[in-house]
């Protein structure tokens, strides 16, 4: 529910920025200032073809060095066969 209004959300605002971008009445209605050469929103941006995109750093996490941390020594253990166990399900019983 909420990820299909954040989405219905989103579209409506792009929509209403490309309404604003085409028609400039009604961004000077919105944005008293629109009309200065140094104004900048996303309006503008979207009219003028110049939203340049730049993308996030790449977050980059340093190995660990490997002398820091000792595994201990592993010691074998037997372990008896766990499916014995269930062979007298093998067999049906007798007729």
């Amino acid at each position: 529910m909420t990820r299909a209004f954040v989405a219905v959300l989103a579209c409506a605002a792009f929509l209403w920025t490309l309404t604003l971008s085409v028609s400039p009445q009604l961004h000077e209605r919105v944005h008293p200032d629109a009309n200065r050469v140094e104004h900048t929103c996303a309006v503008t941006f979207i009219a003028s073809g110049n939203c340049n995109y730049t993308p996030s750093a790449l977050l980059i996490i340093a190995p660990f060095p490997t002398g820091e941390f000792k595994v201990s020594e592993l010691t074998p253990r037997w372990l008896g066969p766990l499916f014995l166990i269930a062979s007298v399900f093998e067999h049906a019983p007798p007729a």
